[in-house]
């Protein structure tokens, strides 16, 4: 059994819960994915599976590259496409398909997904600095402050927390609970927020 899954992140709602609280989800499309390759120690140096998610849609718009990597390991063509580490003695092959009844409710897993793109952000909104006075006259707000001295070191020391480019970046928030699990429409509910905007591609692991 493949420890994780590929799923599409549909928005938030609200459920209640057996002792009638409001819990906030996230509802996530959870597959149904397909193996599209078994890697192997032998051949790859690692044991792992290649996963593609399954979409009529999306396949139609696969690539030549994707269609031919896809057909020449005997399934259909997968835009979206994961690879997730396992067991030697996995009994995966190529072709296996992977659903959500794969996890139980109330378990525990980590979601790993890109999260939104903020473009270009100051220190305070990126870093969440203080900034300084807001009375008037301060003239000093929202700015980083000092990155170095002038004459010793004379120079910024790499990894100094300044403004850029915020977001659109790699992230895993662990340890999330199952909330709710509909194996008939493919959904996965989770407990919290989890990386990405409406529509984003995310890879839910089982924690172990």
């Amino acid at each position: 059994m493949a420890n994780g899954i590929i799923g599409k992140k549909l928005g938030m709602t609200q459920i209640f819960n057996d002792k009638g609280q409001v819990l906030p989800v996230t509802v996530i499309q959870a597959g149904p994915c397909v193996v599209v390759q078994r890697k192997t120690v032998s051949k790859d140096g690692y044991d792992a599976v290649q996963m593609g998610f399954v979409d009529a849609v999306a396949g139609k718009r696969a690539s030549k590259p994707e269609k031919g990597h896809c057909e020449k390991h005997g399934v259909a063509p997968a835009r979206v496409l994961r690879e997730m580490r396992v067991d030697a003695d996995s009994a995966l092959k190529e072709g296996d398909s992977v659903l959500v009844n794969a996890f139980k409710e109330n378990s525990r897993v980590n979601v790993t997904g890109v999260s939104k793109g903020k473009g270009f952000a100051g220190v305070v909104k990126r870093h969440h600095f203080a900034g300084g006075r807001a009375s008037h006259g301060s003239m000093f707000h929202r700015a980083p402050g000092s990155i170095g001295g002038s004459s010793d070191p004379s120079r910024v020391f790499p990894g100094i927390r300044m403004g850029g480019h915020m977001g659109a970046e790699q992230v895993t928030v662990r340890n999330l609970e199952v909330a709710k699990i509909d194996a008939e429409n493919n959904l996965l509910l989770i407990k919290g927020a989890v990386p990405g905007p409406k529509g984003g591609y995310v890879v839910i692991r089982q924690e172990v």
